[in-house]
This record gives C-alpha cells, structure tokens and sequence, in this order.
C-alpha cells in the first residue's frame, strides 16, 4: 500500500523560495531585524472603499456565477478604455480569475495544448510560466523573440506568454515591438496572452503622471489592429491596489477563446467568490487609490536606487513595475549574501532562469521605515 501511495502527485521542482531560508535567517540577526525586499506582496492598506465594498456584499449565499457579474465585466471594460487605450472591449469577452497566478499555472490546459506543442516565455521570466506548461505536459522554451527559434520549434509554438513590464526585470515593449511579436504569432497559429498587471507602474518614459507614456497593452488597435483575434491579457489587481490578499484578477480578449475558457472554468468550479467580484468592481471604478500608491511607490523607489548606486548594484532596466533589477558584477548568491549581512533579503537573479544569473530582484514592498532601514543600512556599508 505504502508503494502506491507514494507513486501519487506531480513531479515538480522544489519551491524555490525554500532556499532563502537560510539567507532571511542571517539577515534577521542585524540589530534592526530583517528587511525584507525579496517578494513583491504589498504591505501597505487595502484602500477603505474596497474593504466596504466587500463587508456590503459579505451576505452572498448563492453561488457567483464563474463569467463575473454584468456591472464587473462592465467596470473591467471601462477600465480598459479608460486606463489601458482599449476602446469598445464587449464585456462578453472578460472574465474574473482567482488572481493572475492560477491563470498563468491553468492556461496552457485550458487552451487544450498537447504534448508537441511548444509555449514560449520571455528569458527572465516568473517561474509559473513553465509550471503551466509542465501541467499541461507540453515544451516551455525561453525566448524575447521568435526569430531566434529555429523552424521545427516555430511550427509548434501554440502559446507565446508576454510580460510587459516584465517580473523581475521591469523591462517594457513598446507598441511597435508588441505589434510584430502579434502579426508573427498569428502567421504561426499562435495565442500571446499578455501578463500586463505592473502596467500602472511605470517610470521615466513610462511614468504618465511625470509626462511619459502609458504602457501598451496587448489589447490596444496600435498592437492588435482591427481585432483581438488570438490576444488575451491578463491583469491583477494586487499591486495596483493592495489586493494581493482578495486574488481578484481577470482575463480578456479573443471572444471565441474567452467563450471556451468560460465554458472549460464552469465545469472546473474555477470562480471569484461574489464579495470579490464587488470590491473589484469598486477599485477598477477609482483611480484616486491608485495614484495615491503609485506615489508611495515612487518615494521609496526614488530613495532606493541611490542608495543601492552607492553599495555597488547598478540597475539594469526597471522601467516599470514594483522591482529594481540589479546587480553587483558577481555571482547571485554572493550579492545575496553580501546584502543578508546587512539585514537586507532580496530576491535571487536565478530563480528567474539562466539569464538571470548574477542578478538580484529588490523589491519597493517594504513600508517607509523599512524602505529608509535598507537606505541607511547601505549607505553605512558604502
């Protein structure tokens, strides 16, 4: 009994976090504790209107409905037009989703990829692109463009995963380049789903609120032309709006795949509970608390990047989103380690890929005093 029991469950790498264990260990021992920069969850409140809007909708007996209420997938429209330059997206072609995470892990089986089928992802990318390609027993290859596959491998890519701004390189592609990486796409079959949920934080030429240019999604007729045929982009709503803790996110785009990914999530009970679907339709109505985050944001990033100048790292990229790609010239792990014993935890370059190696990924989720340890934490050690 003993051998069938054990012959169960997924074959998966370790969760790669497990290793930081000994590094966060050692970083609490300074004198002021650990600062922790190495996960991007927000520390910061979830704005009061988005908590009154779940305690008033807290009486939800019956079942939500998987698709999400007409008024949300109504309030995701607007925003799109609004905030992302996607006029006249049909509400029909929006759905809820259980965070951005779940998506990404799910979307290759529920696209029905099969075994030969090959999903691409950028070269420094969140792990949970290949686990979602692992789940659905297909090939993950690594690649920022299609040109460097070799003809066998193109003529079986079926999905091509975009994340602009990237996590962790904070990198963004312009419209240009994403209207390319489409009509390439579409030559070869393909689906691009766009992982666009650090789109509201951008920086320099990317900062709107400093006079740059809002991000591009997927979606827009610059990059997609007269249809979203083969397009899907995907958002959360956890960075922008302390929502990490509520896994409110959705997903919108090619109306023949959202109705079969509606369809598909039905079956497998894969639904944002009613109360969510309530505060999300709340803070996709005010741009008010965003701002007022991204500023917050914008503080500590600006107190950061000198004082991490000054200890060595240079920033590479980080043109948007909520982390500073940064390295000292050494090996990943001795950064890391070099930073621990001064208290300081942040995220290794390799657990993003190869790529990555040499790299660490520094977080602005810390609260002010946390942000101002870390600066003054390194700049006694400069």
């Amino acid at each position: 009994m003993t051998a069938a029991v054990n012959s169960f469950g997924l074959s998966l790498p370790d969760y790669p976090w497990e290793a930081m264990a000994p590094y966060v260990a050692r970083a609490s021992e300074h004198p002021g504790g650990a600062v922790n920069l190495s996960i991007g969850t927000p520390v910061d409140p979830t704005p009061g209107l988005i908590q009154d809007a779940l305690r008033t909708a807290a009486n939800a007996p019956g079942y939500p409905t998987v698709h999400g209420t007409v008024p949300l997938r109504e309030a995701i429209a607007g925003w799109f037009e609004r905030r992302r330059g996607v006029p006249g997206l049909d509400p029909k072609n929006v759905m809820p989703t259980v965070g951005s995470k779940e998506l990404v892990a799910w979307l290759p089986l529920l696209l029905g990829l099969k075994p030969g089928d090959v999903v691409v992802r950028p070269k420094v990318a969140y792990p949970t692109y290949d686990i979602g390609a692992t789940f659905a027993g297909v090939t993950s290859v690594a690649t920022d463009h299609l040109d460097e596959l070799d003809e066998a491998t193109r003529s079986r890519v079926r999905l091509v995963w975009v994340n602009s701004p990237g996590n962790p390189t904070g990198s963004v592609r312009d419209a240009e380049s994403l209207r390319a990486l489409v009509a390439q796409a579409r030559e070869l079959g393909a689906v691009v789903a766009s992982d666009e949920c650090y789109a509201e934080l951008g920086w320099g030429a990317w900062d709107v609120q400093r006079g740059g240019e809002p991000v591009p999604s997927i979606l827009d007729p610059r990059v997609a032309g007269g249809s979203h045929e083969g397009l899907l982009a995907v958002y959360s709503l956890s960075k922008q709006s302390n929502l990490a803790g509520y896994r409110a996110a959705f997903v919108a785009g090619d109306p023949v795949i959202m109705a079969n990914l509606v369809n598909s999530r039905k079956h497998a009970g894969m639904i944002v509970p009613f109360p969510v679907q309530e505060a999300m339709r709340v803070a996709l109505g005010d741009d008010v608390h965003v701002q007022a985050q991204k500023d917050l944001y914008r503080g500590r990033r600006e107190r950061l990047v000198p004082a991490l100048n000054r200890f060595g790292l240079e920033i590479k990229e980080s043109d948007a989103g909520l982390y500073l790609w940064s390295t000292a010239g050494e090996g990943t792990w001795e950064t890391v380690g070099r930073l621990a014993d001064h208290g300081i935890v942040v995220g290794p370059g390799v657990f993003y890929g190869e790529a990555g190696n040499g790299f660490v990924r520094v977080a602005l989720t810390g609260t002010d005093e946390r942000i101002d340890a870390a600066v003054s934490r390194l700049t006694a050690a400069s």
